[in-house]
C-alpha cells in the first residue's frame, strides 16, 4: 500500500494544497490513477455538500470561479461523468500529469506507486489572444 500525494498546478504558477490517497496496488495504468483521484474528490464533495466543487474538471451545469466550479443549484456530482470528462480532458491536452516530476503521456502507461509518490496535475491555461 502506498500513500500517494496529489497536487494541482497551473501553467500560470498557481499551486493547490496537496492531498493524499491510499492506493493498495504497486502500479496502475494512468487511466485508473485519474479515475480514482476523480472518484475520491467527487465522494468527498457529495459527502460534504455545498455549491462549489473543487476538482480536476468542470462538472456540467457549473460556472468557473476563483475557488472551483459553482453549481447553479446544489446537487450531487456524478463520479462516472466526471471521470469520463477527466480522461477526455487528458486526451485533448487539458492537463499534463507528472509522476515524481516525470511526465506520463499515455493513459495506458503503467505508473509505479510507492510511499511518497507525488502526482502533479498541471492544468494548461490558454494564452490570452493566442
Amino acid at each position: 500500500m502506498a500513500t500517494v500525494s496529489f497536487v494541482d498546478e497551473t501553467t500560470a504558477g498557481e499551486r493547490g494544497t496537496a492531498w493524499h490517497l491510499e492506493i493498495f496496488e504497486e502500479s496502475l495504468p494512468l487511466r485508473e490513477v485519474i479515475r480514482r483521484r476523480v472518484f475520491q474528490e467527487v465522494a468527498e464533495f457529495n459527502a460534504k455538500g455545498g455549491d462549489t466543487f473543487r476538482g480536476l474538471v468542470q462538472p456540467t451545469g457549473t460556472e468557473r470561479t476563483l475557488n472551483g466550479f459553482k453549481l447553479r443549484q446544489p446537487r450531487r456530482v456524478d463520479a462516472e461523468e466526471q471521470a469520463a470528462k477527466a480522461l477526455e480532458a487528458f486526451s485533448r491536452n487539458g492537463f499534463v500529469v507528472l509522476v515524481d516530476d516525470r511526465q506520463v503521456e499515455e493513459l495506458d502507461a503503467v505508473v509505479d506507486l510507492r510511499m511518497g509518490t507525488q502526482i502533479t496535475f498541471l492544468k494548461l491555461v490558454p494564452l490570452v489572444g493566442g
